[in-house]
């Protein structure tokens, strides 16, 4: 029993090195042609026909031969009658390591391109006296810019830009992706900032002059109102032609209760008298500048059913990515194959030199 274990030990080392050389490949990689790892049993083929030859010829160790008696063979001399197998358990070890570099070891890298179908979005709002009566809470005005603070929040891939109109228009924002400035300058919105009045054409001429020149797959002008075009050189109709030849999309938003609301009659100062007054919203007009356009018209009676319908056409008007995926592999056999290259030159050196000096 010493004596094949003297012959057993070098191999059982190259077994469990080469074990853990396949448990790495298997946990790291992934085999291009797994059916080669079958070959590792050569291994315990080689290990066999070395116990079988040394079983049935003599073997000369370091400090006794292999016919010494077995009672004269301890552990410490079994291990030095080891070394003159270390060359052959080295083959043991090439054949493995030789098995794993043919089944093709591959790393694998995802690579993912990522485009945008851009949407360029302008909230175009009517900052008129009216808009801050008393229906929605705290005003029309504040729900109408806590609900498109909202919706620009939302929407970190497009760029979205704010036009403000009374009697006439003008640029808060233009086209960002920061939306940040996007949302401060909602913020900033307040009535007062222009002639007084209602230009529905005005507001919507101004937000689709800054689309016009978008090279956006999407172009889309948020219209929100709570009256009626009275003032301004363009008419609302003619607004919208012009969004049509230029491929933009109206969303339209009609805000105020149905029947009568606390709205500013008066300005005495700087404050606002208040009275019950008609809601009067040109829902015609606004659903046909909808209509032309390939949008939507939409009421919006409270602050709730105003985010509702913010949330509809958020995703009416969802960004749209192409997403390009494919795997890189890289052959990774080349450490294996050198390990065992390496471990047949050194079999050969201890072979050829050490081990036939030592023994």
């Amino acid at each position: 029993m010493m004596r094949s274990l003297a012959t057993l030990i070098p191999h059982v080392l190259a077994v469990i090195a080469y074990a853990i050389g396949l448990s790495y490949a298997n946990q790291h990689f992934e085999f291009e042609s797994p059916v080669w790892l079958w070959l590792g049993v050569l291994t315990a083929v080689h290990i066999g026909l070395r116990l079988y030859m040394q079983s049935n010829r003599g073997f000369s160790g370091l400090i006794w031969s292999w016919d010494a008696p077995e009672s004269q063979l301890t552990w410490k001399t079994t291990g030095l009658q080891s070394i003159p197998e270390i060359p052959y358990a080295l083959r043991t070890l090439t054949i493995g390591l030789l098995t794993i570099a043919a089944a093709r070891p591959q790393s694998s890298s995802s690579v993912e391109d990522l485009t945008r179908e851009g949407i360029d979005i302008v909230l175009s709002m009517d900052l008129s006296a009216s808009m801050l009566s008393k229906d929605f809470d705290p005003n029309r005005l504040e729900a109408s810019k806590a609900v498109a603070t909202d919706f620009v929040n939302d929407r970190p891939n497009d760029r979205i830009g704010v036009v403000a109109y009374e009697g006439e228009a003008f640029t808060q924002i233009p086209l960002t992706t920061d939306q940040r400035v996007v949302m401060n300058g909602i913020g900033q919105l307040q009535t007062g900032l222009l002639e007084g009045g209602t230009a529905i054409g005005m507001g919507l001429a101004t937000a689709v002059n800054r689309l016009k020149d978008s090279e956006a797959e999407s172009k889309v002008v948020i219209l929100l109102t709570d009256g009626v075009n009275n003032s301004g050189k363009i008419e609302p109709l003619d607004a919208a032609q012009l969004a049509k030849l230029n491929g933009i999309r109206v969303y339209t938003i009609g805000v105020g209760t149905i029947g009568k609301a606390r709205s500013p009659v008066a300005k005495v100062g700087n404050r606002f008298q208040y009275d019950w007054v008609e809601v009067e919203i040109d829902e015609t007009v606004l659903n046909e500048i909808a209509k032309l356009t390939g949008g939507r018209y939409f009421r919006a009676t409270n602050a709730e059913k105003l985010a509702g319908i913010y949330t509809e056409i958020d995703t009416l008007e969802k960004t749209r990515f192409n997403v390009l995926r494919y795997n890189q592999k890289t052959e990774e056999f080349l450490p294996f194959g050198i390990a065992a290259v390496l471990a047949f030159v050194v079999e050969f050196l201890l072979r050829q030199f050490a081990i036939r000096t030592l023994i």
